[in-house]
């Protein structure tokens, strides 16, 4: 499985969510891919007001705020 990890430099809630999933990835079989919205043109204007953002099968599965219990519990039910 994989989580698609929209991120930027400089993000102290993005820092905190990486935290966490890399925590999760402990317990959980999952490659993060980390993106970079500053990176490109459309991530930024998608993202920009929400990071980070972490996607599992196409759909966000939570922004800003990250929690590892909503995390683990889409990880879980897939």
């Amino acid at each position: 499985m994989k989580i698609i990890f929209y991120t930027r430099n400089r993000c102290p809630l993005c820092t905190d969510a990486k935290l966490i999933l890399q925590q999760l990835q402990k317990v959980h079989q999952f490659q993060i891919i980390e993106r970079d919205i500053e990176t490109n043109d459309e991530w930024t204007e998608k993202y920009g007001l929400m990071i980070p953002v972490v996607e599992i099968n196409e759909e966000i599965v939570q922004y800003g705020m990250i929690d590892p219990i909503t995390i683990e519990e889409k990880i879980d039910h897939l």
